[in-house]
């Protein structure tokens, strides 16, 4: 780790909070909207900057340090032409500084593209007295449920596009809702390092090679502050002339129950999921195909106290099952499109070792919200793989004897977020540590035994 990178970093940006008060009191945030005027059409703008850096390679593969540079400008329009809205949103994503050894993908780069351009349809009460139904078509992001399986990368600096239609219905007063969809998942380009070191500029594909498609339905439980979601989803993947797959064919169905955490009152959380369908054993066109049988649990028990800083402890536990060789199917579950930030700590090139694949866990975490313009939180997690013989997560450690046991370790991460300027100029600094187990130390392709450190820094700008 480039810790005199990290500390230059670090100081400017805590002194910028520490000079910004005496700018920032009663100034009112400068917004597009606010030069434009209109009613009728909304324009919104952001732009991050990101320094995050690491040491001591938690996958199979990769420098012993890195650091990476990165922005994200995102420009978002929509005009309301009363039944009909049309919209867009241009996303540039790109990198910086990275070297022959540090990783860098598409999660990362995906320079200019528009990964939303659509027109919706307000169709008001055709779907029954009080209701609202609308209808989207064109290229448009989507954030389903619980975002396990399904949504649109915060932390992340490229987005989960899609290309389709989708039905969205709320019933009398919001209390009942329904998303029904078809897409194409846009598949991000350039993807070969020499382009994504370019920052190249290439339009991002979707083709029928790739399908996803399902429904999401939510409903409270009579009075009782606790909702309901159950959902399908389909994926269906095949090869395509110059990209090989493993050609899935998946359905997931799943289910969610939740309440809202409120001052003084404990709330909870319970999701499950099934999996079935078909996936070949390799990307080799001749290679076998397998039947699919995998499941995850999640769940979370947490109390907010009743205090003005909205204090908030909970505690959490996750499976996600491993494939297991003796089994005669497939058992890796597949996190489809799903994100991570909010259950497993940074997710990006650099840094994301937990995933819901082959894993089980369990965890605790504290929150503070102070004020408007603070809010932080510390999250512990003790790791261990489900099925032994299959590879950790998202690490590529893999002991395919079992050898080297279960306990992949455990991870202890923060975040601080403060608005230097309020809801202008927001700073960002977080960081983890995986204190790694017997596993990822002693499995036969693990490069490095010592402990990851990751920290970052974000600076963001909101328009």
């Amino acid at each position: 780790m480039k810790k005199h990178a990290i500390a230059a970093a670090l100081t400017g940006t805590a002194m910028s909070i520490f000079a910004a008060p005496a700018i920032a009191q009663d100034r009112e945030s400068p917004t597009l909207q606010d030069a434009i005027g209109s009613d009728d059409f909304e324009i919104s703008a952001s732009v991050r900057t990101r320094y995050e850096s690491y040491e001591n390679p938690f996958r199979s593969s990769g420098a012993e340090a890195a650091d990476l540079l990165s922005f994200r400008t995102i420009v978002k329009a929509e005009y309301d032409a009363g039944p009909i809205r049309i919209g867009g949103q241009l996303q540039d994503a790109r990198a910086y500084w990275a070297d022959a050894g540090t990783r860098i993908s598409t999660a990362d780069v995906n320079a200019l593209e528009l990964v939303e351009a659509y027109v919706t349809a307000e169709l008001g009460d055709a779907f029954g007295g009080g209701s609202t139904t609308e209808l989207t078509a064109g290229r448009f992001l989507m954030k389903l449920g619980s975002k396990r399986l399904a949504a649109t990368p915060g932390f992340r600096n490229t987005a989960n596009g899609y290309t389709g239609v989708r039905l969205d219905w709320s019933g009398q007063n919001g209390k009942q809702s329904f998303t029904g969809f078809y897409t194409l998942p846009q598949q991000r380009l350039p993807s070969d390092r020499a382009s994504l070191l370019d920052n190249h500029v290439e339009w991002d594909r979707e083709s029928d090679d790739l399908q996803f498609w399902g429904g999401i339905f939510s409903t409270p439980l009579a009075d009782s502050g606790t909702k309901l979601e159950l959902y399908g989803y389909g994926l269906d993947e095949d090869d395509r002339a110059d990209r090989a797959t493993r050609n899935r064919h998946l359905v997931t169905i799943g289910s969610r129950l939740y309440s809202k955490s409120k001052p003084g009152k404990a709330d909870f959380e319970i999701e499950g999921a099934y999996q079935d369908g078909t996936i070949r054993s390799s990307k080799a066109a001749d290679a076998p195909k397998l039947d699919v049988s995998a499941y995850t649990l999640a769940a979370e028990l947490g109390y907010t106290f009743d205090h003005p800083a909205r204090p908030r402890l909970s505690v959490m536990a996750d499976i996600a099952s491993g494939d297991d060789p003796g089994s005669g199917s497939y058992n890796r579950f597949d996190t489809l499109f799903g994100i991570r930030r909010g259950e497993w700590g940074p997710s990006s090139s650099l840094y994301g070792p937990l995933s819901r694949n082959n894993i089980r866990d369990i965890g605790v975490r504290f929150e503070i919200k102070p004020s408007s313009r603070l809010d932080a939180f510390v999250a512990a997690r003790a790791a261990w793989l489900d099925e032994r013989t299959d590879s950790f997560a998202k690490t590529g450690i893999v002991d395919a004897t079992g050898q080297s046991g279960r306990h992949a370790g455990e991870q202890v991460e923060a975040r601080v977020r403060y608005w230097i300027v309020p809801g202008f100029i927001q700073l960002d600094v977080g960081g983890a540590v995986l204190a790694k187990g017997e596993f990822l130390r002693t499995a036969p392709n693990v490069i490095n035994a010592d402990d990851t450190r990751y920290g970052y820094a974000d600076l963001y700008f909101k328009f």
